[in-house]
């Protein structure tokens, strides 16, 4: 911008798992990096669903307004868009994060995982955050773990740093 000194901040999510607990009156408090990580961004209004009804997302509100034109408007597989549509319709509700870093999982949501009142794991990816259960956490350490070091050496002689 011509004559502009305007600085461009990326605002990176946190890296890793974190630990985390939906606990007995369905709030999820998020961990201190993603209340400081969204403040940054000023957000504090989510969508909170499941796409696949294994594994929750928290989306803000414009992340998902872009995954749902995006899903509305797939042209390879239209009714498995819909599918994906109607799972996160069924089990998705609007959230508001509060002064103490919590948001409210919807019911059905917390119901169909298995997440009332129990521990789970938090890991951005992209423009969500993930929610796994202690379950769907075990299965896919398990998975990783089985795929090993084999999968890091051909991940390496494809380029990996």
């Amino acid at each position: 911008m011509a004559g502009g000194n305007e600085e461009t901040t990326q605002i990176d999510a946190p890296l890793g798992l974190h630990a985390a607990k939906v606990d007995e009156k369905g709030r999820l408090k998020l961990p201190t990096d993603f209340q400081q990580f969204f403040a940054k961004l000023g957000v504090t209004e989510f969508f909170v669903t499941s796409l696949d009804r294994h594994i929750a997302s928290i989306y803000t509100l414009p992340g998902w307004r872009q995954a749902e034109a995006f899903l509305e408007n797939y042209p390879a597989d239209p009714e498995t868009a819909d599918d994906v549509l109607f799972n996160a319709a069924d089990l998705g509700g609007q959230a508001t994060l509060d002064n103490q870093g919590r948001l409210l999982v919807p019911t059905e949501l917390r119901r169909e995982l298995g997440i009332e009142n129990q521990p789970v794991r938090l890991k951005a990816v992209g423009a969500r955050i993930d929610v796994l259960s202690d379950q769907m956490y075990e299965e896919r350490k398990q998975r990783a773990r089985t795929a090993g070091s084999a999968a890091v050496t051909a991940l390496r002689k494809a380029g990996l740093k």
